[in-house]
C-alpha cells in the first residue's frame, strides 16, 4: 500500500495545488468524503465548502463553489468551478455567491428552487467555515 497519492485541484484560472499527498476531505454533494491512497473508485459533484488536503508541507485548506472530484486508488484529481486558497478568500466574497443564489432562487421554480435554497444553505455553512 503506497502512503501517499497523486493530487490535483484545478480551477477554470489555475491550478491551485499538485502533488503527493496522504488525504484529501473533499465536500461532495451527497456528505464529505475523505479520499485515501488506494481508494476504491468514485466520481462525485462538490457542494460550496471546504477542501482540505494533507501532504508534505501540512494541510492545506481551499474554498471550493462546485465541480466535481474523480477518485482513484492512484490519486484525486478536482476540477472545481470556482476554488481560492481559504487565506484568501473574505466573507464578502462569499456573501456576493449567497446574493447570486438568493436572486437565482427568486426566480426559480419547483426542483430548480429547491437546488437554489440547497446552494445557499451550503454557501452559507461556507461562511460559517470561514470564520
Amino acid at each position: 500500500m503506497a502512503d501517499t497519492m497523486q493530487f490535483e485541484l484545478v480551477s477554470p484560472e489555475r491550478k491551485l495545488a499538485s502533488g503527493q499527498a496522504v488525504s484529501v476531505l473533499i465536500p461532495g454533494a451527497d456528505g464529505d468524503l475523505t479520499a485515501m491512497p488506494d481508494h476504491a473508485p468514485v466520481v462525485t459533484t462538490l457542494r460550496p465548502g471546504i477542501l482540505v488536503v494533507e501532504m508534505d508541507g501540512g494541510k492545506q485548506e481551499f474554498a471550493v463553489t462546485g465541480g466535481f472530484a474523480q477518485v482513484t486508488a492512484e490519486g484525486a484529481t478536482v476540477l472545481a468551478d470556482e476554488a481560492m486558497p481559504k487565506a484568501e478568500v473574505s466573507s464578502d466574497v462569499i456573501q456576493e455567491r449567497i446574493s447570486a443564489a438568493q436572486e437565482a432562487r427568486d426566480n426559480a421554480q419547483g426542483a430548480e428552487r429547491d437546488d437554489a435554497e440547497k446552494r445557499m444553505a451550503d454557501l452559507a455553512a461556507l461562511l460559517d467555515a470561514m470564520v
